[in-house]
């Protein structure tokens, strides 16, 4: 008995033998061609699903045209989370990306892994709420902005002095 009619207890009907019980067992041309019907009416009920659902989403899609000099709101999707940019003054290149700076780092951690330790700094970027700040390798952070590891004051000491950052200005 297969697993499927143990469980429940009949057998299992897929795409390929979708026909009536009451019928007799099809054999070679006649199953291809019942099997190509069956798909064509999936595939047609597919569509209308898909169709219907356009149609609710059309009735509420509206054009919108800019003029130069226009201020608008950008969304962007980086990696890892949607940021929405309110009202925050950003310079945009011409291909409408902007460059994303480090202002600080806020905390360093060691990751311990099987075979390693990686040595991680939480950054916080330009731009972004300190929700947003993210961790980055210790590594390719001082390789790209090597001016945030050169103030002599220690995440501890930061940590003890109020937590301000080590690089933001006062």
């Amino acid at each position: 008995m297969a697993p499927y009619e143990a469980l429940y207890g009949r057998k299992c009907r897929t795409p390929v033998c979708w026909t009536e019980l009451s019928e007799n067992k099809m054999i070679g041309p006649e199953i291809v061609k019942d099997t190509e019907e069956k798909i064509q009416i999936i595939r047609q009920r597919l569509k209308a699903a898909s169709d219907r659902q356009k149609s609710y989403a059309d009735l509420k899609r509206k054009d919108i045209e800019f003029q130069v000099g226009d201020k608008v709101f950008l969304k962007v999707s980086p990696w890892k989370h949607i940021l929405r940019f309110g009202k925050k003054e950003i310079q945009v290149q011409q291909d409408l990306s902007y460059e994303e700076r480090p202002i600080s780092i806020q905390a360093k951690e060691v990751k311990q892994l099987r075979n390693k330790s990686v040595s991680l700094v939480k950054v916080l970027w330009q731009h972004h709420g300190i929700e947003e700040a993210t961790w980055e390798p210790e590594e390719i952070m001082k390789a790209q902005y090597p001016q945030l590891f050169e103030s002599g004051m220690n995440f501890e000491d930061k940590i003890s002095k109020g937590g301000k950052s080590c690089n933001a200005p006062n």
